[in-house]
């Protein structure tokens, strides 16, 4: 076969791959910026915080460590340990959130009652599956905001937000209720630098059994 033929059998070839090669390229500059590929899903989903299910018979998975996403409580040296205890389901009072529950921590826990509730309360629009609010719900500094308009995109103070900055107390409690908000602070007497602010919604409650919350640090 003469070099002018193979050329011109290896053409088709040839440029399959210059397509192909450019089509990868592309694709890895996406996902570098963000737009598309799998770099901005991910960036949403650790965002999103997690949902997490407390059973309140079960020794080791009826507390929450909001820092880690783990189960509260281990089993060391043949006994029930608490690692870190942020939320607990049922274990002090029945059917209740509690908070502040281990060494020198203190907390503050808000019932900031269902999504329409806070709609009413703040005068927002709201979406299908009346999301809005509790996704809205932040921090800056000392205070809370929640959503006010959402075109163009603009907050406003919550109303609890000296509530929820007040000086915590061991042990703070909050009956559950399906479907309702809530805000929790946390800090500690003996490390004055320390301070951790969550959201949660309850979306899933069997009384006496388990909870179902999704959450997100603040």
């Amino acid at each position: 076969m003469s070099v002018r033929r193979l050329l011109f059998a290896l053409t088709p070839c040839l440029f399959c791959l210059f397509v192909c090669a450019q089509a990868r390229a592309q694709s890895g500059m996406n996902g570098a910026n963000g737009a598309g590929g799998l770099g901005a899903p991910r960036e949403e989903a650790r965002d999103a915080g997690n949902v997490t299910t407390l059973y309140t018979l079960d020794p080791l998975s009826s507390s929450l460590c909001l820092a880690d996403g783990k189960y509260g409580r281990i089993f060391q040296e043949n006994e029930t340990k608490n690692r870190c205890s942020d939320l607990d389901f049922g274990s002090y009072y029945a059917d209740n959130f509690s908070v502040g529950i281990e060494g020198g921590r203190v907390g503050v826990i808000l019932d900031l009652g269902d999504a329409a509730e806070l709609k009413k309360r703040y005068g927002f629009e709201e979406t299908v599956g009346m999301s809005q609010g509790f996704a809205s719900l932040h921090a800056e500094g000392d205070k809370v905001f929640v959503l006010k308009e959402r075109r163009p995109q603009t907050f406003q103070e919550l109303q609890e937000s000296g509530q929820l900055f007040a000086e915590g107390k061991s042990v703070a409690s909050a009956p559950i209720k399906v479907g309702y908000i809530y805000l929790v602070r946390l800090t500690d007497r003996h490390h004055k630098d320390f301070q951790l602010l969550a959201k949660l919604k309850v979306v899933a409650y069997v009384p006496g059994e388990s909870v179902t919350v999704r959450w997100q640090v603040l």
